[in-house]
């Protein structure tokens, strides 16, 4: 009977605790989820001067200027990119196209005006340098929740603001990072420190918000930066002349105007 009352206890004592583990593990996906939506689904679409700063190991500087618009076609789902390049003279009229598809892979497009050339950009190379800048094509547009397995670590404190700290790991191989503790400022539900690990749990990449504006009511991280902590280099974005819900079409993010801005939103 011992032996027997012993065994019930225990197995309610692993069950209970199975079933807080995963409380915290869906609590965690939730977090991560709205955190996603916030920093990359704002509003129903949104445009944005960007201003993109690199600095090399040595401190010198490049700088990249375009526009971006965005518009969103399911709130977590289907969602198109198009980023038209003014600056430097080398990359000057650079179009840059995303279809982002939860449940596929992105679909990604750039038109290169010296060779007047539109080059379909593979899966395999979303982890590729975005036009020379530590930011990848995926930094873009943003990594699906969905992708990853999350873990609420802790609660706790950032530049004086309460947060969760978040863990994730892939739920596939994936060249992007092994494992990535993400920091979610509570009172706004985004995230404002992303930490990159390798396969040697080695800190490959810091994503950090500099700077949040409201903007139309919607909390806008607007001062973004991403350093490659192993090669001592970073970039700097920074967004201005922000609008929201600018009522964009769906025709605008073909290959049409990858050769033709659309001049109503991109001037």
């Amino acid at each position: 009977m011992n032996f027997k009352r012993t065994f019930s206890v225990t197995a309610v004592l692993l069950l209970i605790g199975a079933a807080g583990l995963f409380a915290q593990d869906n609590r965690a996906l939730d977090l991560m989820k709205q955190a996603h939506l916030n920093l990359y689904y704002a509003g129903d679409d949104g445009i944005a001067e960007v201003k993109m700063t690199i600095v090399n190991s040595k401190g010198k500087e490049r700088q990249r200027e375009f526009a971006m618009l965005r518009l969103d076609l399911e709130d977590g789902g289907r969602q198109d990119y198009y980023t038209y390049f003014r600056q430097p003279s080398d990359v000057s009229r650079l179009t840059f196209m995303v279809h982002k598809m939860p449940d596929a892979s992105d679909n990604r497009w750039l038109y290169v005006p010296s060779v007047d050339l539109v080059k379909r950009i593979s899966a395999d190379d979303k982890n590729s340098s975005f036009v020379g800048s530590d930011f990848t094509y995926e930094d873009v547009s943003g990594r699906h929740w969905s992708e990853d397995n999350h873990k609420l670590l802790r609660e706790d404190t950032y530049n004086g603001r309460p947060v969760y700290v978040v863990e994730s790991i892939p739920k596939e191989s994936y060249k992007g990072f092994a494992r990535k503790v993400t920091i979610i400022d509570k009172e706004y539900i985004l995230p404002v420190r992303e930490e990159y690990y390798d396969k040697k749990d080695k800190l490959e990449r810091v994503f950090t918000v500099e700077k949040i504006e409201s903007i139309d009511g919607i909390q806008t991280p607007t001062l973004r930066k991403i350093e490659n902590v192993q090669k001592n280099q970073y970039t700097t974005v920074e967004f201005t002349n922000i609008d929201y819900n600018v009522n964009v079409k769906e025709n605008v993010f073909t290959e049409r105007f990858l050769k033709n801005p659309p001049r109503e939103f991109i001037k």
